[in-house]
């Protein structure tokens, strides 16, 4: 793999690795991690981001892209209000409802995951047929008109129709999570044509995004009295964010950095079937083969971009990716967010009301966040280094850790092995660091060791990696959740 030396200073340096920044730097305004034509180089000159404008709005397009989901999930309080009976009357159905309410958190999991996995398939296929404007605002558009029905429903009284409301809930979940992931999916496309800092804003900023809601979480339970209030506000916060997302997206090409960027990757796009001379004759050098693994110009749907050149390329990467992200999903919030703590006989507000918000929702999102922040100054291991799958496999270890802690209710392993509440919170925290820095570091490589032209469709797959994850993992957290 060719590495761009050229361009300024030695922003990337070789290693026994891979080619990689130097960790004691922060983003630059770097290239992709391989060679690019000189015609492509040097036709414009690179603007600044004045006041980093280009990476506020990543940011903020971060948060908004994963705080819808973070507001179902941290609003735990308010579905067992409502699964339960809203009119506190005696159900004649108390067993079943009681099941919608003990297992929610995995069933929205697996609504949430599940339709992601085909509607990323779709975006794949539509990255070179629909622009991605039309897509991104076509899918917030369609995320504020699902939360706005889920904010009217929160003061309605739906103790008559429990479970019609429970399938009310899961198709908003369905249709919310899919656009979710469009925007998801086709924003980090995007983000693949700018430089590397911008990715990691906007993976960020979804952390972010996480810890504002379990913030809102925490600060709600203090000053609310009736969980409805609690989660209006958690539902009209959402509201407010996907538009503030779309202002600030029809802001994003306004700006004079954005521009070049996204005229410079239209002027370099070469039609969907043809890669630059250069990849193509260095894919399979070492094999003695050249081309081969590319269909030539004619023979297939020029609007789709190639696919097994992408997959090959990110055969490592997409695995870590979609690994670290199917261990998390367990966890998080399936069982993280029943683990009680050990001392909630005594009494007090920290041990009824607060352990697991705080610990659970607050501590993860926040180390998660830490977790990607810390990608801004630091990217190790490089993007070829077996050191990196070998930590993502490593978090398997934290599977037993979890269930061995004060899980309630207990059913079959009654054993509780860590019965100090400091030990879910470290769990929980290295869970959360782990996983931003990890999944950060595997994902902002994707798009960047393929060349610009196949960007976008490589940020698609690197997304496509991370909601399979998400899928497998939720259907695995109910297991797991029986299991206990």
């Amino acid at each position: 793999m060719a590495v761009d030396l050229e361009d300024g200073d030695d922003r990337f340096q070789h290693s026994a690795n891979s080619a990689y920044k130097p960790v004691n730097t922060s983003f630059q305004e770097e290239e992709p991690l391989i060679e690019e034509p000189m015609g492509n180089r040097y036709s414009l000159q690179k603007p600044k981001d004045h006041l980093n404008g280009a990476y506020v709005i990543f940011f903020i397009l971060g948060i908004g892209s994963l705080l819808p989901w973070n507001f179902f999930i941290t609003a735990k309080q308010y579905w067992i209000y409502k699964l339960q009976n809203c009119s506190n009357q005696q159900d004649p159905k108390g067993h079943e409802v009681s099941d919608l309410r003990d297992y929610f958190e995995s069933y929205i999991s697996i609504a949430s995951t599940v339709p992601s996995v085909l509607c990323l398939i779709g975006n794949f296929v539509l990255v070179n047929r629909v622009s991605a404007s039309i897509r991104i605002l076509s899918s917030l558009a369609v995320m504020l008109a699902v939360f706005v029905v889920i904010t009217v429903l929160v003061k309605m009284d739906t103790s008559p129709w429990t479970r019609r409301f429970f399938v009310i809930t899961i198709v908003c979940v369905v249709i919310v999570s899919s656009a979710s992931t469009v925007f998801s999916s086709s924003i980090f496309g995007l983000t693949g044509c700018f430089p590397m800092k911008n990715s990691q804003a906007l993976i960020s900023g979804q952390a972010m995004g996480g810890t504002i809601s379990a913030v809102a979480s925490v600060v709600d339970l203090a000053a609310a009295a009736d969980v409805t209030d609690s989660a209006l506000a958690y539902f009209l916060t959402a509201d407010v964010f996907i538009i503030v997302c779309i202002v600030v997206y029809l802001i994003l090409p306004k700006l004079e950095y954005s521009r070049y960027y996204m005229r410079s990757h239209k002027g370099s796009t070469h039609p969907a079937g043809v890669l630059p001379s250069s990849y193509l004759e260095g894919v399979d050098e070492s094999k003695g083969i050249t081309n081969s693994s590319f269909p030539a110009k004619g023979t297939r749907d020029q609007n789709i971009p190639p696919l097994r050149p992408i997959l090959k390329k990110t055969a490592v990467l997409g695995f870590c990716v979609f690994y670290v992200f199917f261990i998390s999903i367990i966890i998080f919030p399936s069982i993280s967010s029943s683990i009680e703590s050990v001392n909630k006989d005594s009494g007090s507000l920290w041990t009824n009301k607060y352990f697991i918000p705080l610990t659970s929702f607050l501590l993860y999102n926040f180390a998660d966040w830490c977790g990607r922040q810390i990608t801004a100054w630091i990217q190790a291991p490089g993007p070829k280094s077996k050191l990196l799958p070998a930590l993502v496999l490593l978090r398997t270890l934290s599977l037993p850790l979890f269930m061995l802690c004060n899980y309630q209710p207990r059913s079959h392993i009654k054993m509780v092995i860590f019965n100090k509440d400091v030990y879910p919170a470290v769990f929980i925290a290295l869970l959360g660091l782990s996983n931003g820095y990890l999944g950060t570091l595997a994902i902002i490589y994707g798009p960047k060791i393929l060349p610009k032209e196949l960007a976008e469709a490589t940020g698609v797959v690197m997304t496509f990696y991370l909601t399979l994850g998400l899928a497998l993992g939720s259907a695995c957290s109910i297991l797991f959740v029986h299991l206990i």
